[in-house]
Formats: C-alpha cells, structure tokens, sequence
C-alpha cells in the first residue's frame, strides 16, 4: 500500500470517527433538553399542589447528584410534611431555602461593615457623574437597592433595577426622581437625582389569608429610569466585574455567575435551579413569581442588592460568554438569591443593554 493511500484511508477513518462523535455530542444534549422540558412540564403540572403544602414556598428544576434533572421543592425549614418522593416517575428532592423576599434594603441599620483592609470602592457612596452601575439607587420613599445597567432605546439611555427600587411597589408616579445614592444612604431629591421614573411592569399581590384561584402571577419586577449619559455611565466601580456585554444568554443549571451590587459588591455564584415559582414577601404583600432563576450561595446577594444586573462569569469553556447578561435579581432569602431571566426585562420594555 501506498503512502497516499494510506494516508486518504486514515483521513476517511478520522472524518467517520468524528461524525460519531459529533452525532453523540448532539444526541447527549438532546437528550438532556428531553429530559428538562419533561421534568420542567411534571414540575408545572404539580406546582399550585405543592405550594398549597404548609412551608413550601416554590419549585424549580436543578441537578440531583448524578446530573439527572428532578424536581426541586424550596421550602421555608426542615422537616415539612406532605411532600411525594416522585411525581408522575421524576424524583422529588426538598431543599431548605428559608422564606424569600424582596431585597432593596440593608439587613442592618446602617452602611455595611468593611472588611480590613477597607476595599478601595464603597457602593453605598455618592458617586461623581456620571455613576458606574451595581451602587446604590432608588426612588426617594424607598431605602436603596442597585442600578443593574444603563440600556438603552434610540438616543434615550436608562437606569434598569427593579419596581421596588424604582417604582416603590408600584406607588410611584411616572416622572418621579430616582436618586444615587438611595435615600437611606444619604441621597437627596432632587440634589442627587440621577434620571426619572420612565415605566414598570406593575407587581400583582394576593392575599395569603384568602388566596384567589388561580393565584396571580409574575414574570418580572423590573423598571427603568431616563437618564442621560451625562449622568449614567455603563460600567462597575473599578473593583467590579467591568463593562456588561450587549448580547445577553440563556441561564443553565450550574452556570458560573457573578454580580456587582450596593450592598455586597462583586460576588460570585453558580445557577442552582430554573423555572422556579416563588413567593416572594414584599412590604405591599406576597407575590409570586413563575419561570424564575435561582441561584446559590447564600452570600451572592443580601439587602440592598435588588436590581444587581447578574451576569456569566466567563471561565473554562465559558470563557467567551463572560460578562454576557443573565438575570435581573430581585429577592432572596440567607440560602439562595432569585433573579429575573434577562430576557423578558428587556422585551418588556424594548430596550437593548448599553454595554460591551
């Protein structure tokens, strides 16, 4: 046999191995999206059954210890009777998230305890215009939470947080100052307006005593402010993760993440769940959520985080999507942190990430 041939013979070997490998690489994650949107409709189907259980307050789908998908069922403390162990063939696993709430205020009165050495960036500050994103913002009746990002629609350029920072639980009026810093760090209106009160999506509540049927849901706690560029810069304080990018992606279970916010700084974390349903406690009332983004640890977000824009944290294999949008968070508990799939915020308000 001829070198030539030889070497045509192996080149045909290696393209056929390589298209069985391909067709395996696809079939793998075929067969995991299958088997997410069957866990996923299980999930849905059984979820207003669950959370009428005494200290449950959401579901999700995630991971058990072999990757397999399961349903997850977040309750409030250990020890909650009532809950199956299957549902219609898919395991059901109890995590202890501890109750869930909106987060636009410190835990603790006051300005957040500095580490030692002090970080050379306090988001709780006044910030020369015009401001980074992740510090502290809010409408002036409410304590403070986060600027997320600066988006953007035309010439118009905004502030993007949440509806309790922005919007006050839906109090507000259009037109209304939003400051940096929040109020309860020392901003004043209108000294330290940053932009006004453009739109929100409107939170529905419903009353836990007398729960309607069906219970109201929510997709996102979201708002936007106009502002300038003047006023609104689009990166972090020097201590964050940067510039986001402009192109956002989809979360995925175990997703590396970080945030910059007003309360903990940069923090990083992974996706622990998806298309969670939750209660979440507001000062208004309860709401729930569906079709949410959970994520671990407890120490990713605390109070005063609210409106943090969360985004992947682009190492290994996602070292090119680093810094590409995820979530808009809004609440959480000591355990886990709750976000808004990224997506939805933006359509809701047609608007684009003024970013990278």
């Amino acid at each position: 046999m001829t070198r030539r041939i030889f070497c045509k013979i192996l080149l045909v070997v290696v393209a056929i191995l390589g298209l069985f490998v391909l067709s395996g690489v696809l079939s793998a994650q075929g067969n995991r999206d299958t088997a997410f949107e069957r866990v996923k409709a299980v999930q849905e189907g059984h979820t207003n059954r669950l959370m009428a259980i005494k200290g449950v307050v959401g579901t999700a789908v995630g991971l058990d210890g072999s990757n397999a998908h399961v349903v997850k069922v977040l309750v409030e403390k250990p020890g909650v009777a009532g809950i199956p162990r299957k549902l219609d063939g898919v395991p059901v696993h109890a995590v202890v998230t501890g109750r869930f709430y909106a987060l636009p205020k410190p835990d603790k009165p006051g300005k957040p305890p500095k580490p030692d050495p002090e970080p050379p960036v306090d988001p709780t500050a006044r910030f020369d215009r015009p401001v980074p994103i992740g510090v502290s913002t809010g409408h002036p009746d409410i304590t403070a939470g986060t600027i997320g990002c600066r988006v953007k629609k035309g010439n118009n350029v905004y502030a993007l947080s949440n509806n309790h920072v922005y919007a006050d639980e839906n109090n507000a009026a259009i037109g209304d100052n939003v400051l940096q810093p929040g109020a309860y760090d020392g901003g004043k209106d209108p000294a330290d307006a940053i932009g006004t009160l453009h739109d929100y999506e409107t939170i529905v509540f419903y009353d836990t005593e007398d729960p309607p049927h069906p219970i109201p849901t929510n997709e996102i706690d979201a708002a936007i402010a106009l502002s300038s560029t003047a006023n609104l810069g689009n990166a972090t304080p020097s201590d964050g993760y940067g510039t986001p990018k402009s192109t956002t992606m989809a979360a995925q279970i175990n997703l590396p993440v970080k945030k910059y916010g007003r309360t903990t700084g940069l923090t990083k974390g992974k996706v622990y769940a998806l298309n969670a349903t939750v209660d979440v406690g507001y000062d208004t009332g309860v709401a729930r959520f569906v079709g949410q983004i959970v994520v671990s640890p407890g120490g990713f977000s605390a109070g005063g985080d609210s409106g943090s824009l969360i985004v992947c944290d682009g190492k290994g294999r996602n070292k090119a999507n680093d810094r590409r949008p995820v979530g808009l968070l809004f609440a959480g508990s000591s355990f886990y942190t709750i976000a808004n799939p990224i997506g939805p915020v933006l359509d809701r308000f047609d608007v684009t990430i003024d970013g990278e």
